[in-house]
């Protein structure tokens, strides 16, 4: 019983939903950065390299004979996957300055503490008085 109510606390918490909510988001854009990339910027980059298709560049092993496949290493697959991961980490990555940014921000206004406006007309009481002596 003391495992159950363990993971129950452990599953329902805020941060485990959230996070589970982030994957799930990150999955989507995932699968949308690989349509960008598939579908817009290899062509484009293809068209200005004299009209290759990044997905035909392979380098065959063994050529394919009667039933038995080719065997090939499709480095032009690996060469979209790496572009999937650059897009991918700088969104993060430019995504994660911003909220750092914000947070950074939000922290020095809390730091900031609203001063009490008593205090603050007896400083300046106390200022009077300074200048009339």
């Amino acid at each position: 019983m003391k495992f159950i109510e363990d993971f129950k606390k452990f599953a329902f918490k805020g941060n485990v939903l959230d996070m589970a909510v982030g994957i799930i988001i990150g999955g989507a854009f995932g699968k949308i950065v690989s349509s960008v990339v598939n579908d817009i910027i290899m062509p484009i980059f293809g068209i200005i390299l004299g009209g290759i298709n990044f997905r035909d560049l392979k380098w065959v092993i063994t050529p394919a004979t009667g039933e038995t496949p080719e065997l090939a290493l499709t480095y032009g697959m690996f060469i979209q996957s790496v572009v999937d991961f650059i897009i991918i980490a700088a969104s993060i990555f430019i995504f994660i300055r911003i909220i750092g940014k914000l947070i950074r921000k939000k922290e020095k206004e809390e730091a900031t503490p609203e001063r009490d406006k008593g205090v603050v007309i007896l400083e300046e009481i106390r200022d009077l008085l300074k200048d009339k002596k």
